[in-house]
């Protein structure tokens, strides 16, 4: 088992943990962002820790594993290749809904593993959960790099995180950043 201490470790070294004023994927604000998009330009550290999420689902009897574009993709990938299952990923659609394209396909009653590099309020794994349920599939798991969420993301699937971390957020009206107009910087992968 990856140690939490270690996992941590490689996220400092490769300069995941950012600070300033983010406007997250949720429409919320915070002064620290989880880059984790660093950590998988080296494909070792992507190996070690996905392995390690797959190993937290072994007994699940997985067929395929799935993530939303971006943040999800590698891991997904990586988390698949642990496994010796297929990999894919959701990206939204002309109108911002969550679907498969370039040809992937989940198969009726496939049991799938949904992945995602950072958890906040779990919206994005909610709609790749539904589009799965919506296309036959079911969900046997969740797994994520980190749990930013506070336990405020709660699933009825089992549920794996590698690290939890509780990092303070902002609704924007209520962001003491805004107040301080500190500019604010969106890194997430939705417009």
């Amino acid at each position: 088992m990856l140690p939490e201490k270690k996992t941590i470790q490689m996220f400092e070294e490769t300069g995941v943990l950012l600070e300033g004023h983010f406007s997250l994927t949720s429409g919320l604000h915070s002064a620290k962002y989880l880059q984790c998009a660093k950590i998988f330009q080296y494909p070792e550290y992507a190996a070690e820790l996905c392995h390690e999420l797959a190993a937290r689902f072994a007994t699940e009897k997985i067929d395929l594993c799935i993530g939303p574009a971006l943040g999800g993709i590698i891991i997904a990938y990586e988390t698949a290749r642990s496994l010796g299952v297929r990999g894919m990923f959701a990206e939204r659609d002309a109108d911002g809904k969550m679907a498969l394209r370039r040809g992937f396909e989940i198969r009726k009653d496939e049991r799938v593993l949904v992945l995602e590099d950072v958890i906040t309020t779990g919206s994005s794994v909610q709609e790749v959960i539904s589009l799965v349920h919506e296309l036959g599939g079911h969900t046997a798991g969740i797994g994520t790099l980190v749990n930013r969420s506070g336990n405020a993301a709660i699933f009825n699937f089992p549920f794996a995180s590698l690290i939890a971390i509780k990092v303070e957020t902002y609704s924007p009206q209520d962001c003491p950043l805004c107040r301080q107009s500190i500019p604010v910087v969106k890194p997430g992968s939705r417009k």
